[in-house]
């Protein structure tokens, strides 16, 4: 098995800056080319087209918009773009068919490369849509669609625990990555985070002991959510409180990378911010524990953190009494954020109590018709799968919604902060045969 280096895993695909060099007498040829090649992001002065039906007049247009923009010296034609390195020797082989060459060029300063998350693997495909659905990344951030899934699945799986109900998410898992049914096709991409998640709520659902509801099947294994909802919040919070701490740990990657040590140090999304929450979670922990001295170290950690951003805030002010007072303000602006942000993650352990409350209702009803008889069982059976399927739509709505706002608004907002150009291929449009009569 070939071995995977930490730039394969944690950083976008590495982009060159080339020239397409081409004869003017296979211009066309060359085009064609580098669409079927489908891995060079051509420099646009007038930016893409509108679109229009696909067809051979479209073709050429497209061709021509793109030829406005080449350089031309005697017989020769030459076009800028971007594409993977691992892709150079590739097209330029393919070029070199035509009499044409694909020259590596130095970067241009102040512009970054096009972003292109790896999307290797379902599962990281699917980490890599979730990503880029908040934004695209800056070239020099972190690919972090390895890890966007596991976190989503997680927090999913803390909201819907029940191994019942996870199992049913398994095998709509498995429908999908069969496109069954065929009207779903379109989502079969979502196959991997279904499963995952549905994977996680029955890890969940096993230390809860739930299965289609609190019904004795399983025991509990860690806690049962109705009798001991205050160890389930509180445990919530340790975990949110873990992946804020991942998070500012990525930030603080993000914006060295972006703007070296000042930009880390000083962000409220990177050292500065991080030192401020890992103060106060140390003061909060302190106080849980009640060890005077980690509220001792915690207060001196997040004043260095609060001392950072404020400086940082000052820096980026008009200066005087008036960026005093803005950076004043935007610290404790700072401050009420990461605080909201770590009792934020409560709702992990909130919406798996009502997951839980739901399925005990679901389940006192369906026992108490089951004592009535005939009559009674056959009312129990229909209580209980129809009560099922509606705590499933509900919860399985409700939880899907709570694990993104949670990954984007408390996570990726700390690790994100650039806006990156995403790598788009230059490709001709598709010919459609038209139909003979």
């Amino acid at each position: 098995m070939a071995s995977v280096s930490w730039s394969e895993v944690l950083f976008p695909v590495p982009m060159q800056r080339v020239a397409v060099v081409m004869p003017r007498a296979a211009e066309e040829d060359a085009l064609r080319c580098l669409s079927d090649a489908g891995c060079v992001d051509l420099d646009r002065t007038a930016g893409p087209g509108q679109p229009q039906r696909p067809g051979p007049p479209e073709e050429e247009r497209q061709m021509a918009d793109v030829l406005a923009d080449a350089v031309r010296r005697g017989g020769a034609s030459a076009l800028a773009g971007w594409c993977p390195r691992s892709e150079v020797p590739r097209v330029r082989a393919r070029l070199a068919g035509l009499g044409g060459a694909l020259v590596p060029l130095a970067a241009p300063r102040g512009i970054d490369p096009p972003t292109a998350l790896r999307r290797t693997g379902p599962v990281r495909g699917a980490g890599a849509t979730l990503v880029t659905t908040y934004g695209t990344p800056a070239y020099a951030d972190l690919d972090l669609s390895w890890g966007a899934a596991a976190l989503y699945a997680v927090m999913f799986g803390m909201m819907f625990g029940d191994v019942g109900h996870g199992a049913l998410l398994v095998l709509g898992a498995a429908a999908l990555a069969l496109r069954r049914p065929r009207r779903w096709a379109a989502w079969r991409g979502a196959w991997p985070l279904v499963a995952a998640a549905g994977a996680l709520s029955m890890v969940a659902g096993l230390a809860y002991g739930e299965f289609f509801g609190p019904t004795g099947v399983l025991p509990v294994l860690w806690l049962d959510p109705l009798r001991r909802p205050a160890r389930l919040l509180v445990s919530a919070v340790v975990v949110g409180a873990v992946l804020l701490l991942a998070a500012y740990a990525a930030g603080c990657v993000n914006r060295w990378r972006e703007g070296g040590f000042t930009a880390a140090l000083y962000a409220v999304s990177g050292l500065a911010g991080g030192g401020l929450f890992a103060g106060l979670a140390g003061v909060a922990a302190g106080a849980w524990l009640h060890a005077a001295w980690l509220v001792a170290a915690g207060g001196a950690v997040a004043a260095v953190g609060a001392a950072l951003a404020a400086a940082g805030f000052y820096a980026d002010s008009a200066r005087g009494v008036a960026g005093l007072l803005q950076a004043g303000v935007q610290l404790f602006d700072g401050v009420l954020r990461i605080a909201s942000n770590a009792v934020s993650f409560a709702r992990l352990a909130a919406f798996g109590l009502t997951h839980a409350a739901l399925g005990a209702v679901v389940w006192a009803g369906t026992a108490g018709l089951a004592r009535h008889g005939p009559a009674g069982v056959l009312g129990a059976v229909a209580v209980f799968a129809v009560g099922n399927a509606l705590v499933f739509a509900l919860e399985a709505l409700v939880a899907g919604v709570q694990a993104l706002r949670l990954t984007y608004f408390e996570l990726f907002s700390r690790v994100f902060e650039a806006q990156g150009r995403p790598f788009r291929p230059w490709r001709l449009p598709v010919r459609r045969p038209e139909a003979v009569p």
